[in-house]
């Protein structure tokens, strides 16, 4: 009966997605800034297939918290990443293609953007066909809020946390620097002192770090410069490393959670033994990541098949050196080959069909799950054409997610 049931789930939200161009939101009911963020469509996805990302998440994040999963990682990873911290890292996703019902796990992000747009998106919806309310976890402002205060208490600071500064390069430039207005709101709204600053403005003295002057307690982190190598980073780095700051995201946490290399260790059997995985979470993970790493004994068997791949590079970002199998040219092979990177399967993105103006258009859909200690505290998909997710396409972006029950 169960099985029956999720198999008429799955018809349901793939029949809408394919042939219903409903359009739920409400921009009036938006900011005024938000609107060239979010998509008018929803995506529809079962109760089974929100489900199963759950629980994907679940087996994943148990496989990361192992110690010996931790040792092989950090390994080999930077010596900034083996810096011992105990803070849990903020606003992480989990970035998933679904298509019919095969769900596949496409990248985990340390500094995932967006959650907090998310939020307004969930807000800003009339009803559409399905005569629901989108997905959507109340309590959001808390619990965000609770996220600073408990990478605080983890860190077992001795003092209150009182100054919190949100660090990006050239923040006012950045493309969802919106977002970070949206979380400094919400932190003030709650008593602290919240700094938007570039890092190129901190200053280390030996004791604090400093912005215009004001000792900083913690930094939420949303610069890709993931081991902080580049000399704007280096106050920061200084204040990390002398743990007079709390860093979130910090180095360990991308070289653990976000580095392309966990997913291939993540879909390689000798390794998942290893871990003393169950013959089900083995299962699991392998069919949900098919992933390898690129070496000199499989690149003949790669390049043969490479139309069934994408190749990432090990610590890329954004779709950055990512190449696509079918316009793989030899001299970029010869990059990949010499380049650490990894060979993902090539999976197919579902379509969900949009309407702009009098046209009719299918679009890509992924599906992005935003989490704390690998609690989901929101979600939404992204609607796109190309190669990745982008906010450029006519009709896409953030999708609020609507869950078919039956």
């Amino acid at each position: 009966m169960t099985d029956n049931s999720n198999c008429n789930q799955r018809q349901t939200a793939n029949w809408l997605n394919q042939h219903c161009p409903c359009q739920s939101l409400a921009p009036a009911k938006l900011p005024e800034f938000a609107q060239n963020f979010f998509a008018p469509t929803p995506l529809f996805l079962s109760r089974a297939q929100f489900e199963r990302a759950e629980h994907a998440i679940s087996v994943v994040q148990a496989q990361i918290d192992k110690p010996a999963f931790q040792a092989k990682i950090l390994e080999k990873a930077p010596k900034i990443a083996k810096h011992p911290v105990t803070n849990a890292g903020m606003f992480m996703s989990y970035d998933f293609h679904l298509a019919e019902d095969q769900l596949n796990l496409i990248e985990i992000n340390t500094n995932a953007g967006g959650a907090m747009l998310v939020d307004k998106l969930q807000q800003a919806q009339d009803i559409c066909c399905w005569e629901e309310t989108p997905l959507h976890w109340p309590g959001f402002d808390g619990f965000v809020q609770n996220m600073f205060e408990t990478e605080w208490t983890l860190s077992g600071q001795n003092r209150p946390l009182t100054t919190i500064a949100i660090i990006d390069e050239t923040p006012k430039e950045q493309f969802l620097y919106e977002e970070f207005q949206l979380t400094a709101n919400l932190l003030a709204d709650a008593g602290y002192k919240v700094l938007i600053a570039d890092p190129a403005d901190l200053h280390w003295d030996g004791q604090s770090l400093l912005v215009d002057g004001q000792r900083i307690d913690l930094v939420y982190n949303r610069s890709t410069d993931f081991y902080l190598e580049t000399p704007t980073h280096q106050a920061l780095k200084q204040a990390y490393m002398a743990d007079q700051i709390v860093l979130s995201p910090n180095p360990k946490h991308h070289a653990l959670y976000a580095s392309k290399a966990n997913l291939a260790y993540l879909a390689d059997t000798n390794f998942l033994e290893g871990l003393n995985c169950s013959a089900d979470e083995q299962s699991l993970l392998i069919d949900l990541i098919q992933a390898q790493f690129v070496t000199a004994a499989n690149a003949d068997e790669l390049w043969a098949k490479r139309k069934q791949y994408f190749f990432k590079p090990l610590d890329g970002h954004a779709g950055k050196a990512v190449f696509r199998g079918d316009k793989v040219t030899k001299k970029s092979w010869a990059h990949i080959v010499s380049t650490p990177y990894i060979a993902q399967r090539n999976f197919k993105p579902a379509l969900r069909l949009t309407k702009n103006e009098s046209d009719l258009t299918p679009l890509k859909s992924d599906l992005r799950f935003y989490t704390y200690r690998g609690e989901t505290f929101a979600a939404a998909a992204r609607l796109y054409a190309g190669q990745t997710t982008n906010f450029r396409t006519n009709g896409g972006g953030f999708a609020p997610i609507y869950i078919t029950e039956s």
